[in-house]
């Protein structure tokens, strides 16, 4: 069985969290800062949007390659993938702006939602095995 959903939305988050990453990077570099954020705003914000997607989406994949595995490809596991997409880039934009804005609320609760829904999922299909 491949995991077809998994992969895809693995790959596509290994992605942003490369984009985020040279962000962190060129603001590090603007701002001459080694280690940390060196009091600078945007670089904090810019590091925190990169970590929060590292937080948040390990636990997410896990949980949608262990469900994708146990049950195979279903509709709600797209809807759970592409939900998670786009919260991601919309939590990433949010992270930029003053608060409160839409796009770190929608990507909150997006990302809040799909973790959620998985891991609800998660224990119906291990109580089934």
């Amino acid at each position: 069985m491949t995991l077809a959903v998994t992969t895809y939305t693995a790959a596509v988050m290994g992605l942003l969290l490369l984009a985020l990453s040279y962000r962190v990077s060129q603001s590090r570099l603007a701002a001459k800062v080694n280690i940390g954020d060196g009091g600078n705003a945007e670089l904090f914000s810019r590091i925190r949007a990169q970590a929060n997607l590292a937080e948040y989406v390990p636990t997410i994949l896990l949980l949608m390659a262990l469900v994708e595995y146990a049950t195979g490809y279903s509709i709600l596991l797209g809807v759970c993938a592409l939900v998670t997409i786009l919260a991601r880039i919309a939590h990433a934009i949010g992270m930029g702006r003053p608060a409160p804005n839409p796009y770190r609320v929608a990507g909150t609760a997006g990302t809040w939602i799909v973790l959620l829904v998985l891991s609800v999922w998660a224990l119906i299909v291990a109580v089934q095995l």
